[in-house]
């Protein structure tokens, strides 16, 4: 063995088109943090940021890759990662707080129907 890590080279495609990176990442590398550095390196001029890991996918070969595996187990034969391998990096849109979720189901139920089948 040669003592070095495995390293991938990713670059991570944004919505827009643009890019962030390419950069160096090691095998061991998980999800959740290559995830950590698109929310650092997001352009600061786009609007509707990511505030968390949570809210971003990114999709590799067609798979979304969940936040606890590493690089390493992503691979597969569709994707080995030889060469520079571009990511897709989805933004969920905002939820809605608790309280504006409680209000709207209140307001659809003083809506409902006072009829009685008899």
């Amino acid at each position: 063995m040669s003592g070095m890590q495995e390293q991938f080279e990713i670059k991570f495609r944004l919505p827009d088109g643009t890019d962030i990176g390419p950069k160096q990442y090691p095998a061991a590398s998980t999800v959740a943090t290559l995830k950590e550095t698109i929310i650092a390196q997001w352009p600061k001029d786009k609007e509707k940021g990511p505030r968390t890991v949570n809210d971003l996918k990114l999709i590799n070969a067609g798979k979304i890759l969940e936040n606890n595996r590493t690089l390493s187990e992503c691979k597969s034969p569709i994707c080995d990662f030889s060469g520079m391998t571009t990511m897709h990096v989805v933004v969920r849109a905002p939820t809605q707080d608790k309280q504006s979720d409680k209000r709207a189901a209140k307001k659809t139920k003083d809506f409902r129907c006072g009829c009685a089948i008899m």
